[in-house]
């Protein structure tokens, strides 16, 4: 009789749906809020692996830092798995591997187009650090291109000059200490408060960011300087992949494939809806800026080029030799 029961009860749970003995949870950290194109992007993806995982991998997706996690700590979090899936300012990966600064090199990326191709073509680097470190490169996020928000315009050579203004990576420090300012580097949870003490008086970001932090309430003049479209990465626990079961791992890496054109189609759209947002609050906005001031940047930008060429080597070299010949 026992032996009976338990093949009678062997048989049912051969019969109940894979979901109810196999859901897959896993935690996405983003340090931006929910309303920005990359927690947008990262809705996307999750919608997407529930389609194609029919429900069977359920992601919570974690906005605005809210587990205590910044861009920063992102990578060895995801390594340890204290958290699965993360979306991480490439910028802020540059002391781990400088093959990270790429998308934020100054003036090297003048549209979505070309900022794409360079993606495309650094690509198979970014994903070997990450398999390198026990993680899985799924897509990237990139940032509208940055500019300068500031609480005067910023359009000359004397107004940038001692302007105390926030970074996001070492590119940015670099080319604004060259162009007279006095940059400050600082994670984007740090901005806000920064701003409301007066620690800061500029932000190089996008019209993106800036809407989104409702910059409009400390500063007033943004000048699109067409400086970089940077990109966040987003990239998940090896061990956590290589423990789905072969369907689920290929939902997954569909799921991201959708996601990377999505988020580069989502990208090319996203300017105008910002500056409609940014002239409803009464932010100026300068895209016409004198070529004496752009040349002044660009030249600036150069010590910078200079140093990711040299740290980064023959992969620097050869992945922008391939975007020049590319054109």
């Amino acid at each position: 009789m026992k032996s009976s029961l338990s093949a009678l009860v062997l048989a049912l749970s051969t019969l109940m749906p894979l979901h109810a003995v196999a859901e897959t949870k896993m935690d996405f950290s983003n340090e931006y809020n929910y309303s920005s194109i990359h927690a947008e992007g990262d809705s996307y993806f999750i919608g997407k692996v529930s389609e194609l995982t029919n429900n069977e991998v359920n992601i919570t997706l974690h906005t605005g830092g809210a587990l205590g996690f910044k861009s920063a700590d992102h990578f060895y979090a995801v390594a340890d798995n204290a958290i699965q899936i993360a979306d991480t300012l490439a910028g802020t990966l540059g002391g781990i591997d400088p093959i990270f600064s790429l998308s934020s090199l100054p003036f090297l990326a003048s549209n979505e187009d070309q900022a794409e191709k360079l993606y495309r073509i650094a690509r198979p680097h970014y994903e070997k650090v990450f398999a390198d470190n026990n993680q899985v490169l799924l897509y990237a996020s990139p940032w509208p291109a940055s500019g300068i928000w500031a609480k005067k315009e910023v359009a000359s050579r004397d107004s940038i000059k001692n302007l105390k203004i926030r970074t996001y990576d070492k590119n940015g420090t670099i080319t604004l200490r060259e162009a007279g300012a006095s940059p400050v580097n600082l994670s984007w949870a740090d901005v806000v408060p920064q701003l409301s003490t007066g620690g800061i008086e500029a932000v190089l970001t996008s019209a993106e960011a800036g809407a989104n932090a409702s910059f409009w309430e400390h500063l007033n003049h943004y000048s699109a300087i067409q400086y970089a479209i940077p990109l966040n990465m987003v990239h998940m626990n090896k061990d956590e992949f290589d423990g789905l079961d072969e369907a689920r791992q290929q939902a997954i890496l569909e799921a991201a494939r959708l996601t990377d054109e999505h988020n580069w189609q989502e990208v090319r759209a996203r300017v105008a809806k910002n500056y409609q947002q940014l002239g409803q609050h009464g932010v100026s906005i300068n895209d016409q800026l004198p070529g004496e001031f752009t040349t002044q940047l660009e030249q600036a930008a150069a010590k910078a080029i200079e140093k990711w060429v040299e740290e980064t080597g023959e992969r620097g070299r050869d992945i922008l030799t391939r975007f020049k010949q590319e054109g």
